[in-house]
C-alpha cells in the first residue's frame, strides 16, 4: 500500500508539473530580435495596454497585413486599446494621411478603410490624388461635398502635422510598425514574419498586463 500511495504520489506531481509549464508562456522575448525599445511616448490611458499601428495606404507590407490585422484585433481583451495611426515618413506620405483623418471625421474608417487598401493595390487606383480619392469615396456611397470640407478642415489638418511629428517621436523608419504601450516596437521585418509578429506583440501584450495588474 505504501508503494502504491507513493507512485500515485509521484504521478500527480508529475501532472501538477505539467500544467504548470503548459500555463507558462512559451514565448520567451528577446530585444533584438522580438522587438526594439523605444524613446518612452506618452499613452492615452494607463488602466489598459496601449497597442498603435503604423500604416500608410501606399504600403504594400500594410496592405498584405491588413486582413490578419482585422482578425488579431477581434481576439484583442478588452484590457487592449488598439489604434491606427498613419505615418508620414516624407511629405509624399501627406496626401493619404489626410485621406485617413478626412474618413476618420465622417466615421468611415471601419467601412473604409480596408477598402481603401483594396482600391490602391487590387484595383490600381490612386487615392493619392485628392479628387481621385473623392471621387472613389463617392461612388461608396460617401457625400463627396462632407469628404471634401474634412479632408479641408483645420482640424484634419492638425491631425496629419501630428502624424508627421509621431513618425519622428516614435523614430519610425518603414511601416507597418506596432508599438505597445509607448515603449516597444515590433514588426514582421524585426521578427521575421507575420506569425511570429503576431506571437511578439502577444507577449509585449502579456507582459505589460501582467505590470497593470502590479499597479506599475
Amino acid at each position: 500500500m505504501m508503494s502504491l500511495s507513493r507512485a500515485l504520489a509521484a504521478t500527480l506531481a508529475a501532472v501538477s508539473l505539467g500544467l504548470s509549464l503548459a500555463t507558462t508562456p512559451a514565448l520567451a522575448l528577446e530585444a533584438g530580435k522580438d522587438y526594439v525599445e523605444i524613446p518612452p511616448q506618452p499613452v492615452e490611458t494607463r488602466s489598459k495596454v496601449e497597442v498603435i499601428e503604423f500604416f500608410w495606404y501606399r504600403c504594400p507590407h500594410c496592405a498584405h497585413l491588413e486582413a490578419e490585422v482585422q482578425d488579431w484585433v477581434k481576439k484583442l481583451p478588452k484590457d487592449v486599446q488598439f489604434k491606427r495611426q498613419p505615418a508620414v515618413l516624407n511629405d509624399g506620405w501627406l496626401p493619404l494621411t489626410r485621406a485617413y483623418y478626412a474618413l476618420e471625421a465622417l466615421g468611415l474608417v471601419d467601412k473604409l478603410h480596408a477598402e481603401a487598401f483594396h482600391a490602391i493595390h487590387n484595383q490600381g487606383i490612386d487615392l493619392n490624388d485628392p479628387d481621385t480619392f473623392f471621387e472613389w469615396a463617392e461612388g461608396k456611397g460617401v457625400d463627396r461635398k462632407r469628404l471634401e470640407s474634412a479632408y479641408k478642415s483645420f482640424a484634419v489638418a492638425t491631425k496629419t502635422a501630428r502624424a508627421k511629428q509621431l513618425t519622428r517621436a516614435y523614430r519610425l523608419t518603414g511601416v507597418p510598425a506596432f508599438v505597445v504601450n509607448g515603449r516597444y516596437m515590433t514588426s514582421a521585418y524585426i521578427t521575421g514574419g507575420h506569425p511570429q509578429l503576431f506571437a511578439a506583440l502577444n507577449g509585449l501584450i502579456a507582459m505589460q498586463q501582467q505590470k497593470l495588474a502590479k499597479g506599475r
